[in-house]
């Protein structure tokens, strides 16, 4: 059974029935309030007080202070979402009620808008909530998870569900994201990405490492997150330094495939250096999957272990040479 998502938009009190409202001949004492507080805003908008300043334009400055109260920075928006300039508040606000009816707070909303500004002038029916019912219908995120995969990755949104979600979805599928490895909201901003120009060219060089297309695919599958890394900035760096450097074996990388996750400069150099500067080894999960702390701790723990080994090969070498002289005294 397929569950449609309905919204229902809710009416909006137009900024004219506002504006007479304050400009009303015989206001109470709050509207006085009002009609005093407007005038001193259009006074602080204007470059010269005593001239007004047109409604237009005060509209389009209430617009700016709104998205600005979002935490959205408007230069930005202005420039990367030249139809923001002429769009009408309403279609913010709609944009908004749209958001947080899927659960995302306004400060996650704020985030999402400021990183996006193309969503300010977004259609909700047209453009968003069929992302959404995707997601729901589809993929089966259960609605509460569906405000954090936006929240992980805001860039479902402007994607075409048609043109974009769904052919990546269903090639993810045959991949092998399906039952017990089938997308979740942890990775649904796998969704974004394009199948020719990004996700099978990392496969191919995954491949080209000597793995075969069963074992790659087993990776990925187990971790996710290897058809987000770059190939150039990820992939060759860490296995150029594992192979040279570290003298890997492949193989220990079919089984760790998280290697690939953690940083090159920040921690699989440096923890390296230091085991190397010892003589030690350490599998790759030993190495890098504990904290700073742990790690340090290991290496003292090694580091003691082999001056007790060492200490204790002494007393053995200086036993052995006793008695080979008591021997010799002997005879």
């Amino acid at each position: 059974m397929i569950i449609r998502l309905q919204f229902f938009p809710q009416t909006l009190i137009p900024l004219h029935s506002t504006l007479s409202a304050v400009k009303n001949p015989n206001p109470s004492p709050n509207c006085t309030k009002q009609s005093q507080l407007l005038d001193g805003f259009r006074n602080s908008l204007s470059p010269h007080p005593n001239t007004p300043i047109s409604d237009s334009g005060l509209r389009f400055r209430q617009k700016l202070l709104y998205i600005e109260n979002l935490k959205v920075n408007s230069s930005k928006a202005l420039h990367k979402n030249p139809n923001f300039r002429s769009a009408p508040l309403d279609t913010v606000k709609s944009v908004e009620k749209c958001l947080c009816s899927m659960g995302i707070q306004r400060s996650a909303l704020g985030r999402i808008l400021d990183m996006h500004p193309q969503l300010l002038t977004s259609d909700p029916y047209n453009d968003l909530y069929p992302v959404f019912d995707f997601l729901f219908n589809e993929v089966h995120i259960p609605f509460p998870d569906i405000q954090k995969s936006i929240i992980r990755c805001p860039r479902l949104l402007l994607c075409s569900v048609d043109d974009q979600l769904r052919p990546t979805f269903y090639f993810l599928k045959k991949l092998g994201f399906a039952g017990p490895h089938a997308i979740t909201c942890q990775n649904t901003l796998l969704l974004v990405s394009s199948v020719e120009d990004t996700l099978v060219p990392k496969l191919e060089y995954l491949q080209s490492l000597g793995f075969s297309y069963k074992e790659v695919v087993k990776m990925v599958v187990r971790s996710p997150g290897l058809l987000t890394f770059s190939i150039e900035k990820n992939f060759q760096p860490k296995v150029e330094y594992f192979l040279d450097e570290m003298k890997g074996d492949l193989a220990e990388l079919k089984r760790f495939p998280q290697y690939f996750s953690f940083s090159l400069e920040g921690k699989i150099k440096p923890r390296h250096r230091l085991l190397a500067e010892h003589g030690f080894s350490l599998p790759l999960p030993d190495m890098l999957k504990v904290s700073d702390g742990e790690f340090n701790l290991r290496l003292i723990e090694m580091r003691l272990q082999l001056a007790d080994e060492r200490y204790l090969d002494c007393v053995s070498e200086n036993q052995d040479g006793n008695k080979w002289r008591h021997d010799l005294t002997r005879r």
